[in-house]
């Protein structure tokens, strides 16, 4: 029992001082990412949350799908998932909840970060307060816990501000903005003018569903009474929930820090309005059993402040794809800004201008230029509003906040500031360090000295040549023109056979198409163009090509839109092969081709995007001589999935015991085996409400076994599903081989490693 008699003294809270190496303030994607990338690394993190669950707007809260550079494949970016942590959180997502439940979502990013044993998590846990050493260094953060009445002192020399809003940063002094640039002061000509708006809104959906009885609904008072204040009400549909209403969007007139409150009042207003009118409005037919089963309490908040950093991205990095001697990730999402009147607005929802590809993004955009020991992560880091609109969205933020998390691991370990990172070869390692952990920085690929296989001889039972796409598939229409995307050799003519239906005689036009850029999909270049005559009827065609790559890269082989015309499809798939369409994809501003106003900076091109399996079939062909881009040459590249290239060994399906064998002259220790495997990083796999047709995709390889040259099992695994298998042997060994047996994960699909690490 506990009795207290009257105080006439305010009493205090209790206190808990805690003591660390590195601190981070906001558990959305990139608090989680960058906190379980630094403990892993063994330093000691405390990753602090004001709500109750992880995950920011892609929690069960708010419900917004996490998404990147692969835009719902609505763009050119091939094979661009986020990788990393970003990509582990995904693919266990995707086996546990392929459904995309945001509730299930919660518990897999709580289980990530409970499973580390270097993370002090701290929930419903809002900072309020910092204390500094000095002008420009920060020596903790003072937060509240409500539910607990706990106050937290947490010490430590290293900070990332991943809040969001900027609370760590703003509190500590750091330069900000609020708004958007004029289109002089970086001569970005997409920057959008005062009638638009310089911000963007927040956003809050709900989710209805059918019971088995009428049910009534009555609006309460606040609701909007009427629904044609919005001028977009006709594109609701009553079956649509969650973030297919991305676009109830309010707030970018105003205060998006300090008025969050009174956009969430509006954002009710909007959403209880908007049931009223599917249930008692007339309009809609089926809606007598339909209920609502969620509305969002927390709105999802896309734009307050942004940082500046000792470097600011602007638009022209992200349309010009520039490169960085401090890359250390990549985006690809459209630019993509709003009107400030969002929902109330006249003009489209948004207006998305893509890239032609994925582009870089500099370490600099997340170190504050004012403050030592902070780093910015998020969608507050250095970009202006126009490149803000990219770098903004999820995935991407998660990604880059793995380099924050990586980078102040390195600090921890030399005793140094973010900035010391620039110095003395550390920005190399730091590169190094984050692509053996799956990051991908575009063009860096791992370096050579950092594995051993390199220093192997390698051999394998059988290596892929794709000679035979078989004719075992069903038939696609070229209601649209569709393309088989191939992994060229450079100066090699390639001969090709298809199989057509044709409805009446025709001309099909066949094309061979190129990137500008070697390291795109973005097929501007038309090599070589043929016109064939087909008679009515099922043949075989046969075409070949004079002109040629200059260099190893992917190319397209066209066949032009023709609706007398069908073509034969394949059941079998292969890493780093795929058909691609000059189709459209609404979601992402994708009408085919992007053909923006003159005068805004972005470029004119076609978009030629995949289909979602279990459609999007490879074009069933014959191929002379084979292209032989898949054999054992790829494994030690430092890249762990195509770019350029398929940058695999593939084993060939008639193989029916794919082994690979690593032979060093002299017996290597060995410590850890690292196997980069395919989990088809063209695939989104948005976390939640979209649904996927499968809980493992169907090219990475599930079953294997390692062994050193005595033959001694050292790993057996079974029914994996994840892209990166890490194996630290209880004790490392000496040894002058490796033995690596796979499987084929089916009939239809080769085995592939894009890359075995040895340490």
């Amino acid at each position: 029992m506990i009795v207290q008699n009257f105080n006439q003294d305010v009493r205090a809270n209790k206190i808990v001082q805690i003591q660390s190496e590195f601190v981070v303030v906001g558990g959305g994607t990139a608090g989680v990412c960058a906190a379980i990338t630094a403990a892993r690394k063994g330093t000691k993190t405390v990753l602090i949350q004001d709500r109750p669950v992880l995950g920011g707007n892609a929690s069960s809260e708010v419900r917004l799908w996490i998404l990147g550079a692969t835009s719902h494949m609505g763009n050119n970016n091939r094979w661009a998932r986020e990788g990393g942590v970003m990509d582990e959180i995904l693919v266990e997502n995707l086996y546990r909840n392929k459904e995309g439940n945001a509730v299930v979502f919660d518990t897999i990013l709580l289980e990530k970060v409970l499973n580390e044993k270097n993370i002090t998590l701290l929930l419903n846990t809002s900072v309020y307060g910092l204390e500094k050493v000095d002008d420009r260094t920060i020596k903790a953060v003072k937060a509240f816990n409500s539910q607990n009445s706990t106050e937290y002192v947490v010490n430590a020399p290293l900070f990332c501000d991943a809040s969001g809003d900027g609370i760590v940063a703003f509190k500590a002094g750091a330069s900000f903005r609020m708004g958007a640039e004029t289109k002089d002061e970086f001569g970005e000509q997409f920057a959008p003018d005062k009638s638009y708006g310089e911000l963007l809104g927040h956003s809050m959906y709900f989710y209805s569903k059918n019971t088995d009885k009428p049910v009534k609904y009555v609006a309460p008072e606040f609701a909007l009474k009427d629904i044609t204040a919005i001028p977009r009400y006709k594109a609701i549909g009553k079956d649509d929930k969650g973030c297919r209403f991305w676009w109830f969007e309010y707030g970018g007139r105003g205060d998006t820090i300090h008025e969050t409150e009174e956009i969430k009042y509006e954002l009710w207003k909007v959403i209880y309005g908007v049931w009223d009118y599917i249930k008692n409005s007339g309009t809609f037919k089926g809606v007598e059993n339909m209920t609502l089963e969620w509305v969002g309490t927390v709105p999802g908040k896309r734009e307050s402040r942004r940082f500046e950093g000792l470097y600011m991205m602007t638009q022209q990095d992200v349309i010009g794809q520039c490169e960085f001697d401090d890359a250390i990730a990549h985006g690809g999402w459209a630019i993509d800004l709003h009107p400030a009147d969002g929902v109330y607005s006249e003009l489209s929802g948004c207006t998305q201008w893509h890239s032609k590809g994925i582009y870089q993004i500099p370490y600099r955009s997340f170190v504050s230029k004012d403050i030592n020991n902070l780093f910015l992560a998020g969608r507050i880091i250095s970009a202006t509003h126009v490149a803000f609109g990219s770098t903004r969205v999820m995935a991407t933020t998660g990604l880059c906040a793995q380099a924050v998390g990586m980078a102040a691991s390195l600090c921890v370990e030399n005793n140094i500031n973010p900035t010391a990172i620039l110095e003395n070869g550390k920005m190399e390692l730091l590169q190094d360090e984050l692509n053996k952990v799956g990051q991908s920085i575009p063009n860096i690929p791992i370096q050579q000295a950092s594995n051993l296989i390199n220093q192997a001889v390698l051999s394998a039972s059988s290596e892929f040549k794709l000679s035979n796409i078989p004719f075992d598939g069903t038939w696609t229409s070229l209601s649209i023109s569709a393309a088989q995307l191939l992994p060229f050799k450079a100066n090699q003519q390639y001969q090709f056979k298809v199989l057509v239906k044709v409805e009446e005689n025709t001309i099909l036009e066949v094309q061979l198409r190129t990137s500008n850029n070697i390291k795109n999909y973005t097929p501007e270049l038309i090599l070589e163009t043929q016109k064939i005559a087909l008679q009515k009827g099922e043949q075989e065609v046969l075409f070949y090509f004079d002109k040629t790559t200059d260099a190893d890269q992917y190319a397209f082989v066209t066949f032009m839109k023709n609706d007398s015309v069908s073509l034969k499809n394949s059941n079998q798939r292969y890493s780093g092969v795929l058909s691609v369409f000059n189709g459209v994809n609404k979601a992402v501003s994708n009408n085919g081709k992007q053909t923006p106003p003159d005068e805004i900076g972005v470029d004119t091109f076609e978009f030629w995007i995949p289909q979602r399996r279990p459609d999007g079939q490879n074009i069933a062909m014959e191929i002379h001589p084979a292209i032989a881009s898949f054999d054992v040459s790829n494994l030690g590249n430092g890249y762990v999935r195509p770019l350029g290239g398929v940058n695999a060994w593939v084993a060939d399906l008639k193989d029916k015991s794919p082994t690979l064998k690593i032979d060093w002259e002299e017996e290597k220790e060995i410590s850890e085996i690292k196997l980069f495997l395919d989990s088809d990083y063209d695939h989104p796999m948005e976390s939640t409400l979209m649904g996927h047709p499968e809980d493992v995709v169907p090219f990475v390889v599930r079953s294997y076994i390692i062994k050193d040259d005595k033959g001694n099992v050292l790993v057996e695994q079974k029914e994996n599903y994840q892209t990166i298998n890490t194996w630290k042997l209880e004790v490392p060994i000496l040894t002058k081989g490796l033995v690596i047996e796979v499987a084929h994960p089916s009939k239809n699909v080769p085995a592939a490693i894009f890359e075995i690490l040895c340490s």
